[in-house]
């Protein structure tokens, strides 16, 4: 099944262009970046019109703003038959699904991957469908995603177990023309679907000139006190690359502005990004220290839920299995949301 899954994914993704991109592919315009003395000053510009500038914390976003207001009502809580639901009121609670992608191939080898385009193993797709059977009861409305292939195929494929069966769509906002061709004209249709943005906010941390370097021999030929201090540190980059402390400057700048409203509003979100940006998401959701998040440890494929209530998060750890009741019992919304669903799945 995962084999056949992995295929499945591949080809799909494929169709779409999404392994011939790279974060740093300077030929396709996507990204470039400078290194200046000491400092590492990273100027990043992509086709999306999007800069950072770290250090400065200058992030210049320039998307389209429906892509973040999309509503999409769910029929477990809202009449299907196409008529406004009754009730328009804002939550005053939200679910938060965090979940590291599954292993990359170059997980698999031992290379420091980073802002490198690299998708999933066999195992990292079986570590995904399991992720999405934790979460299967859980509701999603938004589905945010690093730029990266590897995020963007474990978001799919977790999807794919979730009891709803809604159909996450990629959102393509590059331009006029992008936007034209990927709308949909079924107002039912867009009911069963859940919007997915693409941000490179929330990539990877940029390792520089590490890689696609084996760790090993880096430790070999560095020390390995030295590559730890690398891939550690809070504020130490790799030669011309990014720091924790970078990292967390986009990554956070852009949940404030864009994911953190949408739980303001009552939508359940979902990100599936990478090791460093959602440690850095962490970081600022726990109020953890910069010597706290540097000891931090995340599992690829294992989400971790959170609920938003009262301006505040509230970390309720990872839900172990489908079927495992007290898991959704963490809130009295989500029991009952998953009571709705077995009535519905069941009628």
């Amino acid at each position: 099944m995962a084999s056949a899954a992995f295929h499945q994914a591949g080809v799909a993704l494929q169709s779409r262009g999404y392994f011939s991109n790279c974060c740093l592919d300077q030929e396709n315009g996507i990204a470039s970046i400078r290194s200046i003395s000491k400092g590492i000053k990273l100027d990043i510009t992509l086709t999306r019109r999007e800069t950072y500038c770290s250090r400065r914390r200058r992030v210049a976003v320039t998307q389209a703003s429906a892509s973040h207001s999309t509503t999409v009502p769910d029929p477990v809580l809202s009449p299907s038959s196409g008529t406004p639901s009754d009730s328009k009121k804002k939550s005053n609670e939200a679910a938060l699904i965090l979940i590291r992608h599954g292993e990359s191939m170059w997980n698999e080898k031992n290379l420091f991957t980073g802002c490198v385009d690299v998708p999933l193993t066999e195992k990292g797709v079986e570590e995904a469908i399991e992720a999405g059977k934790r979460i299967s009861n859980i509701p999603v409305d938004m589905i945010y995603t690093s730029s990266l292939i590897r995020a963007q195929m474990t978001a799919m494929l977790a999807m794919t177990e979730h009891r709803r069966k809604k159909v996450p769509i990629i959102l393509h906002d590059e331009n006029e023309q992008a936007r034209a061709w990927s709308q949909i004209f079924s107002e039912d249709t867009k009911k069963q679907c859940i919007p997915v943005v693409t941000a490179w906010q929330l990539n990877e941390r940029m390792y520089g000139e590490l890689q696609g370097l084996n760790k090993q021999e880096t430790a070999d030929r560095y020390g390995t006190k030295q590559v730890h201090v690398w891939r550690r540190s809070y504020d130490t980059p790799p030669p011309n690359g990014e720091s924790l402390e970078m990292c967390a400057e986009r990554a956070v700048a852009y949940f404030t502005e864009f994911i953190q409203p949408q739980l303001l509003s009552g939508k359940n979100v979902m990100i599936a990004a990478h090791g460093n940006s959602l440690r850095s998401i962490i970081m600022y959701l726990d109020k953890l220290t910069s010597q706290e998040v540097i000891s931090l440890e995340l599992s690829t494929g294992i989400p971790m839920l959170y609920i938003f209530k009262e301006g505040r998060f509230i970390r309720r750890g990872s839900p172990v299995a489908p079927t495992e009741a007290s898991v959704y019992a963490y809130t009295k919304s989500l029991a009952q949301y998953r009571q709705k669903l077995d009535e519905k799945l069941q009628s």
